[in-house]
């Protein structure tokens, strides 16, 4: 193709390369490895592997895959590792407090390192082979209208997702149209702004302050995290200094408070001692005062929950060794969780599915009350090792590109097509999870999104050029 050379794309893969040959020395091949995604970042968000899209200003595309889906995909799966390792070497908060090394554990994690910039490497090269912009435009949408259009989205795309929430054979809806709302009210609020529109500013300020309030209650970290970082970016164009003053540094104190704060939260909210409100306020005040097991609470959450890498390293050991590789197997799975189940009432449970190798791998006993599904490399590794790892994380990147193409074509270009439906929709591709949640997720996403587009003519927000 055109601007694109395959020696370029071999760059890519050169780490993996110099890490296999240093197996033999497992710190000397991480650091390798972990180098070579942050090199693999540069040599893609610097345009030298493939030109960068030239149809709008780089903040002003952010939330394209090559951006801000990468960003978070191989950031939580290749970087956050750094935090495991230096764990392992005996590092807490940075200063080293033991000397004991387990050199199995080192060698384990060496080895997931490298499979993680394998990942990366076919991740970014099955992305940028497919890049392809600007993107051909079949419908155009009123930018004069955007603000209100977003507005009206954001409102109606809550009130359905509410509706789709009282039936339990169509229950996905629900989260997908709860994130259409979420960034599509945080978009207008990003639109408002500068067109100074104040009561589309006030709605939507109510919007978000109740999406983030949720986001604190959810006893989750990655929505609060996401509400901040999305807000950033919608706003960065226009206000360039005031986002890298303000949010840099709130993201950073997020990600070290926010361990303690959730630690707290669940143990009072999911106990059924409090409710919801007041296990919020507690949590608050706790993360606030701060103590040195707070610390330690925020190198572990660093440690071993930023990263999935730990629980890699236990798949990696029992697999080939123990359990067999999967081959087509989950592939096989996964298309049966798309059959809804009110079309199929006695359907496997997909969560039971995918624990069953969770169980066979020894990541957790049977008898133990918790989820833990594998990450979509870790699927890829088991179907396969390295070789199952490069198909499936190349497919991964084109799938990715080419929706967000296809939004983009669709809903008249970049705002509506990727920073809406793309970011709305299919947020699964930020994290990325198991191979039976992941395909049904996207397939019902990319559904939503034709039903979506066709109301979107009829009620002539998008009209054909």
């Amino acid at each position: 193709m055109k601007g694109k050379s395959i020696e370029k794309y071999l760059v890519l893969y050169l780490p993996w390369g110099l890490a296999l040959l240093f197996e033999p020395d497992p710190v000397l091949s991480y650091i390798i490895a972990w180098l070579g995604s942050i090199l693999i970042f540069y040599l893609t968000l610097s345009g030298w592997v493939v030109p960068l899209p030239k149809d709008r200003r780089i903040s002003e595309q952010l939330m394209r895959p090559i951006f801000l889906v990468q960003v978070i995909f191989a950031g939580y799966m290749a970087v956050a590792t750094i935090f495991y390792f230096l764990n392992l070497l005996g590092y807490v908060d940075f200063l080293q407090v033991n000397d004991v090394i387990d050199q199995q554990k080192l060698e384990l994690a060496a080895t997931c390192q490298r499979y993680y910039v394998l990942g990366h490497a076919a991740f970014v090269t099955g992305m940028v082979a497919f890049m392809k912009y600007p993107v051909k435009q079949v419908y155009k949408v009123d930018t004069g209208k955007l603000a209100n259009t977003l507005l009206f989205v954001a409102i109606i795309t809550l009130v359905s997702s509410f509706l789709f929430l009282k039936i339990p054979a169509l229950s996905q809806f629900y989260v997908q149209l709860t994130a259409l709302s979420f960034i599509a009210g945080t978009l207008a609020l990003a639109f408002a702004i500068p067109q100074k529109k104040l009561w589309n500013i006030v709605f939507c300020i109510f919007l978000y302050i109740s999406n983030f309030y949720n986001a604190l209650i959810s006893g989750f970290k990655e929505p609060i995290i996401i509400s901040v970082l999305v807000l950033g970016i919608f706003l960065y164009p226009n206000y360039k200094k005031i986002v890298s003053i303000v949010f840099m540094p709130v993201l950073i104190m997020l990600f070290y408070f926010l361990p303690t704060y959730n630690a707290v939260y669940r143990q009072n909210a999911w106990s059924d001692e409090v409710n919801a409100d007041e296990a919020y306020k507690i949590a608050l005040d706790e993360t606030l005062k701060g103590d040195q097991s707070d610390k330690q609470s925020s190198w572990d959450f660093l440690s071993f929950r930023l990263s999935e890498i730990d629980m890699f390293t236990t798949f990696v050991n029992s697999t080939p060794k123990y359990v067999d590789f999967y081959g087509f197997k989950l592939l096989d799975q996964s298309f049966t969780a798309v059959v809804p189940r009110a079309f199929w009432p006695s359907k496997p449970s997909t969560e039971a599915l995918v624990m069953e190798r969770v169980y066979d791998a020894g990541v957790v006993n049977r008898g133990a009350n918790v989820s833990a599904k594998p990450a979509f490399i870790v699927d890829a590794y088991l179907s396969g090792g390295a070789l199952g790892v490069f198909i499936a994380l190349f497919i991964y990147g084109a799938v990715v590109q080419l929706i967000s193409l296809k939004a983009e074509q669709l809903f008249g270009g970049y705002i509506l097509g990727t920073a809406l439906i793309f970011s709305g929709l299919f947020q699964i591709f930020w994290r990325g999870l198991s191979f039976e949640f992941l395909i049904n997720s996207v397939f019902w996403s990319y559904v939503s999104m034709l039903l979506i587009f066709r109301i979107f003519k009829a009620t002539r927000i998008l009209t054909k050029i």
